[in-house]
């Protein structure tokens, strides 16, 4: 618990000891006053007194403090003559344990007056340590808040909302492109490797394994050599050791050559269904075109960017997580909170907030209006380049150095 909370406590604590003096102080007792017979009397006021006790039923004697400045016909044979007895007046108990006995007025204020000052003492106590702990800890949560920025954090949550969702938009997209390529790219591939004999690849890759015995076990085309994979190649008769990785390398290779080759516009002219559904798929991402992409690689990058900051700055978001947060979470919210500010001030200047939401909505006008692909095969015919630089973009690998077997 921090420090200033247990000087409250403290404060609380003698405050409610100043209540209990105060609360348990002596106090007169229920009295009601009743005649006294003075049987002597001492020039300070001292006598003995006899008194008629009506809960006990009896007359008493006892020890009272008389009044000394009562009328001299009051006191002693003045008063009664034949028996030498004085009068005065007294106050007899009414309740409690003593019910009966005489009370002097008074008899306990000094007492009571001590509790009362020792109470008064420690509510001016409580109340020093209070205003020492509510201002001290005042002053320490305005410290612990000096980071909070609520409107940063909220600010940049919506921003990574916008570009996470352009981000996605985007990759959808490019997946479609690629889910519809699939069936052509592995067309090309069948039909480039069909032609390739296992001999043909004996010689390209310095041997390494016998041709009759793949033939044997029904491998008889680079296509056949693609398919069983490297596992199985490697357990075929007359296979030596690390002659199926080279094998499966250089199909490989023949496989992305044919792809290379193939991609192009030549495909796309073609009258394809699967074509039109390429053309449909590259028709979204041609039309937002190469800023709409770079806007989508930015949201991305942004993305990145704000993740991990808006992990950091979650303290900051709310004041009472920010009081909650230890001394290292505040300092690294204050920190996120400060790059976060920058971050916004230039996405800002830049605009990228309405780039984001304008090729968000570009994207989302996909091609399921039409899905037998008018629309594009006729875009296609006015840019043909830029849907073939496209699909070799998305799609085509990159050519890899040769093996060195």
């Amino acid at each position: 618990m921090p420090f200033f909370r247990w000087v409250v406590a403290l404060g609380l604590v003698i405050l409610g000891v100043s209540f209990a003096v105060y609360a348990t102080a002596p106090e007169d007792p229920e009295t009601k006053q009743v005649d006294l017979t003075v049987l002597s009397e001492k020039s300070d006021g001292s006598c003995t007194v006899s008194w008629a006790d009506p809960y006990a039923k009896e007359r008493r004697k006892g020890h009272y403090q008389c009044d000394p400045n009562r009328d001299p016909l009051l006191k002693d044979r003045a008063y009664d003559p034949e028996t030498g007895h004085g009068w005065d007046t007294g106050w007899m108990v009414t309740d409690g344990s003593r019910k009966g006995d005489l009370f002097v007025l008074g008899q306990g204020d000094a007492e009571r007056d001590k509790a009362m000052d020792l109470s008064d003492d420690l509510i001016g106590l409580s109340l020093v340590v209070l205003i020492v702990g509510v201002v001290g800890g005042s002053i320490r949560s305005l410290y612990r808040l000096s980071g909070a920025s609520p409107s940063v954090v909220r600010t940049a949550r919506r921003l990574e909302q916008v570009a996470s969702r352009l981000a996605q938009d985007h990759a959808q997209a490019v997946d479609a492109v690629r889910v519809a390529w699939e069936p052509l790219r592995q067309s090309l591939v069948n039909e480039a490797l069909d032609q390739v004999s296992v001999e043909e690849l004996w010689h390209a890759t310095d041997g390494g394994f016998d041709a009759a015995e793949l033939r044997r076990c029904r491998t008889r085309t680079a296509r056949d050599v693609l398919d069983a994979g490297t596992p199985v190649l490697s357990r075929l008769p007359g296979v030596e050791p690390g002659a199926a990785e080279r094998l499966t390398a250089a199909v490989q290779m023949l496989a992305d050559d044919a792809v290379r080759v193939g991609a192009g516009r030549e495909l796309l002219e073609r009258s394809d269904p699967r074509v039109a559904d390429l053309l449909n798929a590259l028709s979204v991402l041609v039309r937002v075109g190469p800023e709409g992409r770079a806007v989508a690689d930015s949201a991305t990058e942004l993305v990145a960017l704000l993740g991990p900051l808006l992990e950091k700055a979650e303290p900051a978001a709310d004041r009472r997580q920010m009081l909650r947060a230890d001394a290292e979470e505040r300092t690294a919210a204050k920190h996120a909170v400060g790059l976060l500010s920058r971050l916004l001030a230039a996405v800002e200047q830049r605009g990228s907030i309405d780039q984001f939401a304008q090729t968000s909505i570009d994207l989302l006008h996909g091609p399921d209006a039409d899905p037998a692909g008018f629309a594009a095969r006729v875009d296609f015919g006015t840019q043909p380049e830029n849907y073939a630089h496209l699909l070799t973009e998305l799609a085509v690998p990159e050519p890899q150095p040769l093996p060195v077997w």
